[in-house]
């Protein structure tokens, strides 16, 4: 995408020279531009000293995504046991080098649950079960969250107000974004990536930081809502997911389980619930 370019790259895009052809006319001239790119980072998230997870990453907020992932891969029972974040870039590369490390120092409870985890972890941006080393780690069983009731209303006015808080997907095209709004719709933050777990992870790290309370509003995000999204949202402690594209069958079946009201095609004032929709104050026959 080519929008209004700002003066200085934030971080998570590149700019770089491309050139366009527009239309059929083969007598047209090809357009030489500069557009802007997602940046996606291998980003190792260290445990003292231990590599125990790369994941493609947008490299912003990552001290976030380091919270949020130990939280919501049960790695992390709270936020007190982790002690200190340090974000390390790794090679020389003008742009990114080899990567990013996130050095994380957290208590000696969380270690000895990484080793038994024994989990080795290479994620691409739309996988969030690469290297799980077994069909019970694949299929863990989610916590249940207070329940709370959201109106059609405040799910359409956080998913009309999201786009306004996507700057790298205005500027890129290429990312993801999850919010935590309150419940009545009003968005409280939001965090972007090139891969939706990671946005959802960023997100929830955030929320922690920020002492937002998970039972006082609902997750928006901007993509389809898979299995890990839904699990994500439990491990948060939130009770209401609303997606702007399609759950998959193993979404609602968690989602079902773990009393999450799941809404899909959240577009305008019109979306499908999946699940609970009492909750989202809809009359079941």
């Amino acid at each position: 995408m080519n929008l209004d370019s700002p003066l200085h790259a934030p971080v998570g895009a590149r700019s770089v020279h491309v050139t366009e052809h527009r239309g059929h006319d083969s007598a047209l001239q090809p357009l030489h531009r500069s557009d802007w790119l997602a940046e996606e980072v291998p980003v190792a998230l260290v445990f003292n000293g231990i590599s125990h997870a790369v994941m493609m990453v947008s490299p912003q907020d990552l001290d976030d995504f380091a919270l949020g992932f130990g939280l919501t891969e049960g790695l992390l029972l709270s936020p007190d046991e982790l002690h200190g974040v340090e974000v390390l870039p790794v090679g020389d590369d003008p742009h990114m080098g080899q990567g990013i490390e996130v050095q994380m120092t957290v208590s000696s409870a969380c270690a000895w649950r990484l080793k038994g985890r024994r989990r080795s972890l290479e994620g691409r941006t739309g996988c969030g079960l690469c290297g799980t080393d077994s069909l019970a780690d694949a299929c863990r069983a989610v916590p249940t969250p207070p329940p709370r009731s959201v109106s059609p209303q405040a799910l359409a006015r956080a998913m009309a107000s999201l786009r306004d808080w996507q700057p790298l997907q205005h500027l890129t095209g290429a990312t993801h974004a999850a919010a935590f709004c309150d419940l009545a719709g009003a968005v409280q933050l939001v965090r972007e990536d090139v891969g939706r777990h990671n946005a959802l992870d960023k997100l929830v790290g955030a929320m922690v930081k920020a002492r937002l309370a998970p039972d006082q509003g609902f997750i928006a995000i901007s993509s389809r809502a898979s299995y890990e999204m839904v699990h994500k949202t439990a491990m948060a402690g939130v009770s209401v997911l609303a997606a702007v594209s399609a759950p998959t069958a193993r979404a609602v079946d968690t989602a079902q389980a773990a009393g999450i009201a799941l809404a899909g095609f959240v577009r305008g004032q019109d979306c499908v619930v999946y699940t609970h929709p009492e909750r989202l104050g809809l009359h079941t026959p």
